[in-house]
């Protein structure tokens, strides 16, 4: 009877393997398409503000943000991931404050060192979405196995994480956030080629399609 927690934790890693595998396939098929159609210099920016405990967050990057690998909007975006939210610094103590406590800290700069160092987007993406997926089943603390799951080695990550370089990422991305205009009053906060699109992130794909002016459509914007 107590087999069954394993049977899902086994449906749940052969998923995200499966991801993984569909998102390099895309992207690698994609690359070559976008090479014959002149496509790149077209894309639009997307940029995703978010913090990593955040329910709001973590609901929108696994069920919302996740379907531009299905749907080919992937083909179509420069995909920026900011983890920061509605964190601060207390300078009084030099250190961090996150909204959902310190296991959010360390998980905004663990994604943080993910994005750096994992330079392809289908991969940074995969292992984010990874830690997402846990963090809205209640086992953020198991992040750990993300990388056994996704068959990434950890040290890169672990290796900036562990040194001042997760620090200054995360110092830059709350001077971007800081920055934003106008400023952030829900996360996600998405922003569309410079243009944010406040409590109508759920809907981002009509106004990357909006924004697109190349050719050809990726079936998302049909």
């Amino acid at each position: 009877m107590g087999s069954q927690s394993d049977d899902q934790s086994l449906v749940f890693t052969y998923a995200i393997i499966f991801s993984l595998l569909l998102f390099t396939f895309q992207y690698n098929k994609t690359e070559a398409y976008d090479e014959d159609s002149k496509m790149v210099s077209q894309k639009v920016n997307l940029s995703v503000y978010y913090e990593a405990l955040n329910p709001s967050c973590s609901s929108f990057i696994v069920k919302n943000l996740a379907q531009i690998f299905d749907n080919g909007l992937h083909t179509i975006i420069n995909l920026r991931l900011v983890p920061w939210g509605n964190a601060f610094f207390n300078k009084s103590t030099n250190t961090t404050v996150c909204q959902n406590g310190s296991d959010e800290c360390k998980l905004n700069t663990l994604q943080a060192c993910t994005i750096n160092v994992l330079h392809d987007v289908n991969k940074h993406f995969a292992l984010i979405y990874c830690f997402e997926f846990l963090a809205i089943e209640g086992r953020h603390k198991e992040w750990g196995s993300c990388f056994t799951s996704l068959g990434l080695p950890p040290k890169l990550v672990m290796d900036c994480f562990n040194s001042l370089n997760g620090t200054l990422l995360e110092q830059k991305h709350a001077v971007e956030t800081a920055q934003l205009n106008p400023p952030h009053t829900v996360l996600p906060w998405v922003v569309v080629n410079n243009q944010s699109i406040g409590n109508d992130y759920r809907n981002y794909s009509s106004y990357v399609c909006k924004a697109y002016k190349g050719i050809p459509v990726p079936m998302a914007c049909h």
